[in-house]
């Protein structure tokens, strides 16, 4: 692995990376999927089960995820599209790059999504529930979209203290960060 890729380490709130929207993948190559290792590494390391690659810092439109930990489950997803989002489901999240900060999202309760494998094959996934929100919430960091956008103004003013804490933490580089999306 190149030690650029070496070097990729988790951004946390309030880096200005986060906002960024991605660009589309244009080539898959080795340096994609050494991208792609070094990510499933970063989310096993901070007990994630998506990372997108904004989140590191790289604008590319790319995500890996695993929800059940074992490393079979590795999912790579490139140039993610989301399609046909039927109903809609409330629930808590977390994100990795908002460490302490859970956020009651409102999102398709069933989706499905269109991606390139790491070869530039493409393919489909259909799915509910959690896989369901880990697509969307990850796909939302692809567009410079966090979880506190979806917050609400109450929400908003209950996280006020622990955001501030990030920001005055903010140093312009990246942190160790917690458990969650």
């Amino acid at each position: 692995m190149s030690a650029r890729l070496d070097n990729l380490s988790l951004l946390l709130y309030p880096d200005p990376r986060l906002r960024r929207r991605c660009e589309a993948v244009q080539q898959f190559d080795a340096h994609l999927a050494a991208l792609a290792a070094r990510m499933i590494e970063l989310m096993r390391a901070h007990n994630g089960v998506g990372l997108a690659a904004a989140q590191v810092g790289v604008p590319l439109r790319l995500f890996v995820m695993n929800l059940s930990g074992e490393p079979q489950d590795d999912r790579v997803l490139v140039n993610p599209l989301i399609r046909d989002r039927q109903g809609s489901v409330e629930a808590e999240e977390g994100c990795l790059s908002l460490p302490e900060v859970t956020v009651q999202v409102r999102r398709a309760a069933r989706c499905r999504i269109t991606a390139h494998d790491l070869h530039g094959q493409p393919f489909e996934l259909e799915g509910d529930g959690l896989p369901c929100r880990v697509w969307q919430h990850e796909v939302d960091h692809l567009n410079g979209i966090l979880i506190l956008d979806h917050a609400s103004p109450s929400e908003k003013l209950a996280l006020k203290r622990r955001l501030r804490e990030l920001e005055l933490g903010y140093r312009g580089a990246p942190r160790k960060a917690r458990s969650a999306l």
